[in-house]
């Protein structure tokens, strides 16, 4: 299991990146993330939505409520237009951290 931290910290470039792949509602995107990771992240509701509300509030997105295919009224988040933009930072500052730890623990980094 990924620590609270990890989780939290990264919370901002994943969903950021499950956005760039089109508009998506709370929970959709919680389970998106699990299973991209394969079970390893598992965010609660409790968690995003606080991440969501304040990504929104930064102007990195906008919402709109919708019914959804199950006839239930949904929250959508989509990216604006500086959401969409600051994916190439987030993704940069990632590479870095990870690319540092690579070479502390003898593993290749990445060559993007």
């Amino acid at each position: 299991m990924i620590s609270k931290e990890l989780i939290g910290a990264s919370a901002k470039p994943l969903v950021l990146s499950v956005l760039a792949q089109g508009e998506d509602y709370g929970y959709s995107i919680i389970q998106r993330v699990r299973q991209l990771s394969e079970d390893q992240i598992e965010w609660t509701e409790g968690m995003l939505y606080p991440v969501l509300h304040r990504m929104e509030k930064e102007g990195l997105l906008v919402s709109s409520w919708q019914v959804g295919d199950s006839g239930r009224k949904r929250k959508y988040y989509r990216l604006s237009k500086t959401g969409a933009k600051s994916i190439a930072r987030e993704q940069a500052q990632w590479i870095a951290v990870h690319n540092t730890l690579a070479k502390l623990w003898g593993m290749k980094p990445c060559t993007t």
